[in-house]
């Protein structure tokens, strides 16, 4: 009857943890450890103290395990304790937030792209030191850009432009890469990005070797979003699910 009850949970039919763990892929320890974190509603237990589970544990476990890709493991643990202690309106603001960063970093990318598009019609209407082999120096640079020279070494500062030094001369040198790097600094900027935000991008623009290598790099992120983003409605609906069988 409980293998029965492992493959028919809405059977009302009570639930040995090994049941739960494999209806559900896991090991029973796993089943054990998410009752203990609150993830569960605690067990029954029988007169020699075994756990027992019921459909209400099955579907809370399936709603766990859909909320953790779209929410990662700690918030979606967070949001299941508060369901279990009867703060559903905690487990809302969780969810919230998260959908609020997935729109967050959507923003991102869609800055990042219109930023590189905005890189690319520059070179194009302009070449320069941007293009070819060609470098320059922080006053031309900052003349062209429209900023102040400053401005340039602040961005240094915070590692977003990595211009070398001229042995003989201690001068700042940008190279095509370093021009690229400010070009694209100063678009986010102008796109109202702070430059702890911006950071991360540059870096990945230095990662994939370059801005036309990027497009690989944009086209998996989007992906990744994107997934996010159905993963987030899979774990809405289970949750959904999971508050009905409580009442």
């Amino acid at each position: 009857m409980a293998r029965e009850a492992s493959q028919n949970p809405q059977s009302g039919e009570r639930l040995r943890p090994v049941d739960l763990a494999r209806a559900h892929g896991l090991s029973t320890q796993a089943v054990r450890n998410y009752e203990e974190a609150g993830i569960l509603p605690a067990a029954a237990r029988t007169a020699h103290g075994y756990r027992t589970y019921t459909s209400l544990h099955a579907t809370a476990l399936s709603a766990f395990l859909a909320l953790v890709p779209g929410h990662g493991h700690p918030t979606a643990t967070a949001v299941m304790r508060a369901v279990n202690r009867g703060g559903a309106e905690e487990a809302f603001r969780l969810i919230d937030e998260s959908h609020a960063q997935l729109l967050d970093d959507r923003r991102t990318l869609q800055a990042v792209e219109n930023a590189l598009r905005g890189l690319g019609s520059a070179e194009a209407a302009e070449p320069g030191p941007a293009s070819g082999s060609g470098r320059t120096f922080i006053g031309p640079l900052a003349e062209r850009l429209g900023l102040r020279p400053a401005t340039l070494r602040a961005w240094e500062h915070a590692g977003l432009v990595r211009p070398r030094r001229d042995p003989q001369t201690g001068y700042r040198v940008y190279e095509e890469a370093d021009v690229r790097d400010a070009q694209l600094v100063h678009q986010l900027r102008w796109g109202g990005y702070l430059l702890e935000q911006i950071a991360p991008l540059i870096a990945q623009v230095r990662a994939a070797g370059g801005l036309e290598p990027l497009e690989a790099a944009l086209h998996d992120w989007r992906a990744r979003l994107s997934a996010r983003g159905r993963a987030l409605l899979t774990g809405a609906a289970e949750l959904e699910t999971y508050l009905r069988e409580r009442g």
